[in-house]
């Protein structure tokens, strides 16, 4: 069998690097471990919209579950104590999907377009000609070759490891995300939630949640579902966690703050995937070589900054590239090393969204501040606002409240303020 390009890996970018590749003419293998299109992708639930659009253009017929039109931020402290910040009024550019669905409708994308879509295949390794260019893949003991592979094979980066071209993953790279999906029903999810008809909440929380572990919670909302779920650092988690995580998310769904929301809901799904920490960190060193181009999630395409999470677009857009890189490969040659370089390494470095992943990288060293920002700070606001707002026989200020929080919890209110200026710049 052969092929002008074989893609590994039928998530966000694989199916938009097929999609790209055969609306271009190739002729496109698209391969996928799982039983069906999006069966093991795993995701959030937010998508912005932005580089879809401008990778498949209109999204017609996506299977958009709500455009978001809320956010939220809470800090929760040990004790449930919240503050949230709320934004609404704003231009909409995100929505909220099951990623199963939009992965599966992508993979339509890329089949009507031309290419080749085969589940339940697992590719065992990328597979070298003599003069050391990559030509095709191994599966299941048989070669299939092709002029340039992409490879999407997602964060998990068993076949960029074989082939030498990445070191195994260091649990500093890693997050992982548990979430579960409840039904509640569509009216309910209007009224519990305050949203206008088909309109969606995106809702992040910090502190408590994750019980002071580097990470946070979220919370989605679906045509009549809610999807809710931990994203935990690895790293910091393998050393401190006290409690499997299948108990934390139970702890999270009957959180006194947010179990009304769901009350009396079906739970319908679990699920648990790792993702870069760091997608900057986690990048590869080079992203290209003869006859192989690197996208998504295993090219550390996803930017995480605490308050919001850019993942699937950013995928779909390297996967794209990818696609538009193959095309034009073959009209220059080839695709060399030297070719994909010029043509996708470089163009995707360019980018905005890598601009953003290199300018936005100081991010990892404040995820990974432990414990003063996600318990000791959540303590400190909530005994400040515990003070301005459980009033008895006196009314402090808030200057009051805030200084009386920090000699209760110990905490340097000049110390906080740098970290909090340190955060600020590094988000």
């Amino acid at each position: 069998m052969r092929f002008d390009a074989v893609v590994v890996g039928a998530g966000p970018a694989g199916a938009a690097a097929a999609y790209a590749a055969a609306s271009g003419g190739l002729k496109v293998l698209l391969v996928e471990r799982g039983r069906g299109a999006g069966s093991k992708q795993v995701y959030g639930g937010k998508v912005y919209s932005h580089y879809l659009e401008e990778a498949l253009g209109d999204l017609k017929g996506a299977p958009i579950e709500r455009w978001v039109g809320k956010e939220r931020l809470s800090i929760v402290d040990d004790a449930g104590r919240t503050a949230t910040l709320e934004y609404e009024g704003g231009s909409t550019r995100a929505f909220t999907a099951h990623l199963t669905k939009l992965a599966a409708w992508l993979v339509d994308r890329a089949v009507s377009a031309g290419a080749v879509f085969v589940d339940e295949v697992r590719v065992d390794s990328l597979r070298r000609d003599p003069s050391g260019r990559f030509s095709g893949v191994e599966a299941g003991g048989e070669l299939v070759e092709a002029d340039v592979i992409i490879d999407a094979e997602g964060v998990n980066r068993l076949l960029l490891e074989r082939a030498g071209l990445v070191e195994r993953a260091s649990t500093r790279d890693l997050a992982l995300g548990v979430k579960e999906v409840v039904r509640i029903g569509e009216k309910e999810v209007e009224e519990r939630f305050g949203l206008d008809k088909g309109e969606g909440l995106s809702w992040i929380l910090v502190g408590g949640v994750t019980g002071g572990l580097p990470g946070g919670a979220f919370v989605y909302t679906n045509k009549d579902t809610v999807s809710l779920g931990l994203v935990l650092y690895v790293d910091a988690a393998a050393r401190a966690i006290e409690e499997p995580v299948h108990s934390m998310i139970e702890k999270l769904r009957t959180h006194p703050a947010l179990h009304r929301y769901w009350a009396d809901g079906d739970v319908v799904e679990y699920a648990a995937k790792l993702t870069p920490e760091s997608g900057y960190r986690y990048m590869p060193r080079r992203l290209v070589a003869d006859g192989l181009m690197v996208a998504g999630d295993a090219a550390g395409m996803l930017l995480n900054l605490g308050y919001t999470f850019r993942g699937v677009d950013y995928a779909v857009y390297s996967g794209y590239m990818a696609g538009r890189a193959a095309i034009a490969a073959r009209d220059r040659g080839g695709p060399t090393e030297e070719n994909l370089r010029e043509l996708y390494e470089e163009p995707l470095r360019r980018s905005r969204p890598f601009r953003d992943l290199w300018r936005l990288r100081g991010v990892e060293r404040a995820m990974e501040g432990g414990d003063r920002y996600f318990r000791r700070y959540p303590a400190l606001m909530g005994a400040a606002l515990r003070s301005m707002f459980e009033l008895g026989e006196s009314t402090p200020s808030i200057y009051e409240a805030l200084m009386g929080a920090a000699e209760e919890s110990g905490i340097s209110i000049i110390g906080a303020l740098v970290d909090a200026l340190m955060m600020a710049r590094s988000i």
